[in-house]
């Protein structure tokens, strides 16, 4: 017998309908053998209400009353859900996060899993249960109402898994795998079958919505198989797993673009030992997540640095690079809200010379003009214009020949085995 978790996203359960068939897939999964454990995110848009409702109240809400806020979301689709499969003739039973003892840190709004005490899912499904799971919650160790932040259904599914080492994780979305690129921008794109969590965790960081950062991190950490694939249909998704010798590794396995972040460049920093260690110091303490940073040549004594934060981390972003202009005695700050990242993700890239020179000579021919670089082994970033993201998608995927899996690396004179 078979341990399944399944996940399902707020559009999977986002009418009484999608209710009923989720509902639905999830008894034919236990009817065929399985015991299931369902997790849920809160019903369509109803978290993006509950902010909207919360700001209208206080413009700057205390975050931990945000997450006793959006943390009752998820607690009306599981009840839903549990309902449902009753309706359909099967016993159900359904837990919060704090319920079955997914326990995290003090990041309020944006949680870290640190346990899983899964003691009250395996006992549900030994008495024969099919169990319910909010998403996206947890609790502190000392009883304090937590959410993971956005995506955050997902790690839950997959630290369920691992707790109750469960057989597979099945994460439900309204997409039908992981592709090349976003099939909105690039029609052509292809279904990944298979990929390792190395490219996965990079796709997922680059801004391939398709599957939580985290939650794949946790899967690669802890060994959770999970197959990514739609709530609607009955086809085939994405495996991602880990890598073995079975596994083809490609040169290339997709192209990302992100325009959910904003950069800020704090300008005529004085250039001495400590600056970069005080400002990102600050930036830690006020619980924002950086992600790309350049840091220009000294000039005259002082210098420029640049990097990006997710938009939902930018209110306190702006607050903390105010005060730490004054601090330092830098010249100003300045935010660019109009940026997008685009990024070409490969675990062959690493033997594969000359990558990075055909993405910039690609971007060049499409006149998309780059700003930023950020490379690792297998994923090379750039920061381009907002309105230039599509376009660039679209002309590396062309020019990588991602749409038929016939994968062009141009041979570049001069690069060697491990030259991006």
């Amino acid at each position: 017998m078979a341990v399944i978790v399944q996940k399902y996203g707020g559009t999977s359960v986002g009418t009484p309908e999608r209710m009923r068939a989720v509902a639905q897939r999830v008894v034919s999964t236990a009817d065929a053998g399985n015991r299931v454990v369902a997790v849920v995110s809160a019903m369509g848009d109803l978290t993006d209400e509950l902010v909207d409702l919360a700001v209208q109240v206080d413009p700057e809400p205390p975050e931990r009353e945000m997450d006793m806020l959006l943390a009752t979301g998820e607690q009306v689709s599981i009840a839903l859900l549990a309902m449902a499969i009753h309706a359909a003739g099967r016993r159900a039973i359904s837990f919060t996060g704090p319920q079955v003892g997914i326990v995290t840190d003090h990041g309020h709004t944006k949680a870290k899993i640190l346990e899983v005490r899964a003691d009250r899912v395996r006992t549900a499904l030994e008495d024969g249960q099919i169990v319910i799971v909010a998403g996206f919650q947890g609790v502190t160790p000392d009883g304090q109402i937590t959410t993971l932040g956005r995506g955050g259904s997902d790690t839950t599914a997959v630290a369920i898994a691992a707790g109750i080492d469960a057989d597979m994780c099945e994460i439900y979305t309204d997409v039908d795998g992981v592709y090349t690129a976003d099939p909105r921008i690039v029609p052509g794109a292809r279904k990944i079958t298979e990929i390792a969590y190395e490219p996965m965790l990079e796709l997922a960081a680059s801004g391939a919505g398709v599957l939580n950062l985290r939650a794949v991190e946790f899967a690669r950490n802890h060994g959770v198989v999970i197959h990514c694939r739609s709530s609607f249909t009955g086809e085939p998704g994405t495996i991602v797993r880990e890598a073995d010798e079975t596994m083809e590794q490609a040169i290339i396995s997709g192209v990302t673009c992100d325009a959910s972040e904003a950069k800020i460049t704090i300008r005529d920093v004085p250039d001495r030992p400590g600056v970069a260690a005080a400002v990102f110091t600050r930036m830690a303490e006020s619980n924002v997540n950086v992600d790309m940073i350049i840091q220009n040549v000294s000039e005259a004594g002082s210098t420029d640095i640049s990097f990006t934060v997710p938009g939902t981390d930018l209110v306190r972003a702006r607050r903390t690079a105010e005060a730490v202009v004054a601090e330092l005695g830098a010249r100003e700050w300045v935010v660019d809200e109009s940026i997008a990242k685009v990024s070409l993700v490969g675990a062959g890239m690493k033997t594969h010379p000359g990558i990075a020179a055909q993405m910039f000579r690609a971007l060049s021919e499409a006149g998309v003009n780059i700003d930023l670089i950020s490379t690792s082994t297998i994923r090379v970033t750039c920061v381009v214009a907002g309105d230039e993201a599509d376009v660039a998608v679209r002309a590396l995927h062309d020019s990588f020949g991602l749409a038929d899996g016939d994968i062009v690396v141009e041979s570049i004179p001069g690069c060697g085995e491990g030259d991006l």
